[in-house]
């Protein structure tokens, strides 16, 4: 296993630099499976949240590759659209399908559709779930604009009552989607999602934050350093328990 090349820590959040983004998604790959199997040992199941995007790959392709009891793992994941189908190449739950949970056949699946004919009881169902199924594990990322799931800065609540809702996302988002490939042009990019709430962030146990790339680096310096608000809502990370920051060099601050 690769070794950091720094590791340091700001206010409760452990950070973690890798030379590259491969050894950077093995190591937070090494990390989940060991946090999973651990859950699985002390209560015989393990609740789990798997992010998306262009910054997950590396991550994913090391986790599914390594010895981990699947059939004991219930997973969830953070948003998806509003009005695509899971067909959709942008559909989060067709990126979760092909890159990793058609491979390991976990024991239960609970993903969030978007498609939904009856959009707010399906996300009052899936919030019903999160909450009867506490997240022991939540993988994530960080949006360039400083977004945690679909949390942009305009729609962010540090104390939102919900832990599931539908959000407006904003510009910088949008453009984020578009650069990177998910869709033809800016206009095809859907204005809306559901998203997990950051309270039903924070409400997992343990989290690992996966952000590789120059692109973020802005959104990492600004998580670490500025204050703790929601400009930049992956600042509440910092106030995490348990939470772990897996940078490479190209996303790490330069001190």
């Amino acid at each position: 296993m690769a070794q950091p090349l720094k590791a340091f820590q700001k206010d409760k959040l452990k950070v973690k630099v890798y030379s590259s983004e491969s050894e950077m998604g093995e190591a937070a790959a090494l990390f989940t499976a060991s946090s999973v199997q651990s859950i699985i040992g002390e209560k015989g199941s393990a609740n789990l949240i798997l992010a998306t995007g262009t910054s997950q790959f590396a991550m994913l392709e090391a986790l599914k590759k390594l010895d981990i009891d699947w059939k004991k793992i219930t997973v969830f994941h953070l948003d998806e659209y509003i009005g695509i189908s899971d067909r959709h190449p942008a559909s989060f739950r067709k990126y979760l399908k092909e890159r990793i949970l058609d491979i390991v056949s976990p024991g239960k699946v609970y993903l969030i559709s978007g498609d939904a004919e009856n959009l707010k009881d399906n996300m009052k169902a899936y919030e019903k779930l999160l909450k009867e199924n506490p997240v022991d594990f939540a993988c994530i990322g960080i949006g360039e604009n400083g977004h945690i799931a679909f949390n942009d800065p305009p729609v962010a609540d540090f104390n939102d009552p919900l832990w599931v809702k539908d959000v407006e996302l904003d510009e910088a988002c949008r453009k984020q989607q578009f650069g990177e490939g998910w869709f033809p042009t800016l206009e095809d990019v859907p204005k809306k999602a559901v998203s997990l709430t950051i309270p039903a962030i924070m409400s997992c146990k343990t989290i690992s934050c996966v952000v590789p790339g120059e692109r973020k680096a802005e959104a990492v310096y600004n998580t670490l350093n500025a204050e703790i608000s929601t400009a930049c809502p992956a600042t509440i990370l910092r106030n995490h328990p348990d939470t772990t920051l897996f940078l490479d060099s190209a996303s790490a601050p330069e001190s």
